[in-house]
């Protein structure tokens, strides 16, 4: 008969699972401390323990480190009734074998306990490490999809095996990256984001490797690329999918034995980068149109880690919104309370096709205009009887096409400079109204600085005398 050694300072808990794993032919001890449960487990060799996190004293991931420092090879599944992403991928960080939530499904309870019996009984290895997230943002999740990430990340952070983040747009694919890194080995070193699609292609192997002085027309001085910078450190390779076909040849030997060659030049350079690669693109339909390496793809696809979009975690919207109207009540200095119900309604019915991003846009531009004490429909512009907060970004391109064609139609050798200083005076004009000339306010809200925005103020003035 199996031991199972039961760990929380509730008597309650204690007892329903001794009743429950009784049924199943496991010998349950339990333990109200993480003191009393480091004794237990010397004298009766638990095959399995189940360990809430919240205890006096030494509470249970405290009681974890010290369980595995002296039985490496225990096999502990961590419990609470909070689910938060810290905790789970700490728990995964020192060596939990799960994480699961209060109250536990008897059925789900049975089978994990089940595996995880026998995978002790295997001597199956399982290494585990950590995961946070970027200072001033934080991973809002407690559904059963996030959890698993959230365990996944744990497993892998600590180690230097290229991870691939897969999913749609606007799901928080680096705020994972960031997360990864800052529980990583590399935490002290260089982390270094990479838009493979912002950057021109002709632009993109000079920035990333480097180059010689001569090795184009303009180029004159040596670069030092994102690998040489980043050396010891984490890259993050957003839209991976978008790099050129040529360059990914080179970043295939990055991978296999952390070479690279500066553009122009002979030099092989060693570097040592750690990277985490993502993409909202299906990349495997990419390779069977031959624009995507299968060998680089493999390279990178060491752990795959596929975030969910948010109409498919709509329990989380709530959660997720409380978060943003805490965020911006700091960086706005408003003492917003939280949202109508109404909205509430609404947004839980609407689909999210920007996901979070787009979810923290609409909350950032309610937090602006919003005068009272709770965002309302007006705040963030919402037309309860379509279930839309705003334009699709179908309607959004249409209206951009319409007006880049009528500009084109205009001509001109200066049309393209034109039409994006005409857009960006536009845009500061409207976020210097929305936020009532509030310099500091406007620039938060364009993500830019205050410096930037005061030149931009001033260069539209300039560029614009018949304004006041």
């Amino acid at each position: 008969m199996d031991k199972i050694l039961v760990v929380d300072d509730e008597a309650g808990i204690c007892h329903s699972f001794r009743r429950v794993l009784g049924r199943y032919d496991y010998e349950v001890l339990t333990a109200s401390t993480g003191e009393e449960a480091f004794e237990k487990v010397t004298t009766a060799d638990p095959a399995l323990i189940i360990m809430d996190v919240n205890m006096p004293g030494l509470d249970g991931i405290e009681t974890l480190k010290k369980l595995k420092a002296v039985h490496p090879a225990l096999t502990v599944i961590i419990m609470t009734a909070y689910s938060t992403s810290e905790k789970a991928i700490t728990a995964m960080k020192y060596g939990a074998y799960d994480y699961i939530t209060k109250p536990v499904d008897n059925a789900q309870l049975i089978a994990l306990v089940e595996r995880a019996v026998a995978a002790g009984k295997m001597n199956l290895p399982v290494t585990f490490e950590g995961v946070s997230d970027e200072e001033g943002d934080r991973i809002i999740g407690s559904s059963p999809a996030m959890l698993e990430i959230f365990k996944k990340i744990g497993q892998v952070a600590e180690s230097d095996v290229p991870v691939l983040l897969r999913g749609e747009t606007g799901t928080g694919k680096e705020l994972i990256a960031r997360a990864i890194y800052q529980h990583s080995k590399r935490i002290n070193k260089p982390f270094l984001p990479v838009n493979c699609a912002a950057i021109p292609e002709t632009l993109l192997e000079s920035e990333l490797f480097g180059h010689e002085k001569g090795a184009f027309t303009g180029a004159d001085t040596r670069r030092i690329g994102k690998f040489e910078q980043c050396h010891t450190g984490t890259m993050f390779l957003d839209e991976i999918g978008d790099m050129p076909h040529s360059l990914q040849a080179k970043m295939l030997r990055v991978l296999q034995d952390g070479c690279i060659q500066r553009l122009g030049g002979s030099e092989i350079i060693k570097t040592d980068v750690r990277i985490i690669a993502a993409t909202n693109k299906n990349l495997e339909s990419l390779i069977s149109k031959g624009k995507f390496r299968d060998d680089l793809f493999w390279r990178l696809n060491v752990v795959c880690i596929t975030l969910p979009p948010l109409r498919e975690r709509k329990e989380e919207i709530e959660d997720l919104i409380n978060y943003f109207i805490r965020k911006f009540n700091r960086e706005f200095g408003k003492e917003v309370n939280g949202i109508s119900s109404e909205i509430l309604k609404g947004f839980r019915k609407y689909d999210w096709p920007g996901n979070v991003r787009e979810l923290q846009s609409v909350i950032q531009r309610g937090m602006v205009l919003c005068t009272g004490n709770y965002l309302l429909p007006k705040d963030c512009e919402w037309l309860s009887q379509t279930g839309q907060t705003h334009k699709s970004e179908t309607d959004i391109e249409k209206i951009l096409s319409d007006t880049a064609n009528e500009i084109l139609r205009r001509g001109g050798a200066e049309v393209y400079r034109e039409a994006v200083s005409q857009f960006e005076r536009l845009l500061v004009r409207k976020a210097l109204e929305l936020t009532n000339n509030n310099q500091a306010l406007a620039a938060k809200f364009l993500g830019i600085s205050r410096n930037t925005l005061r030149e931009k103020i001033s260069s539209d003035k300039k560029g614009s005398p018949h304004k006041e």
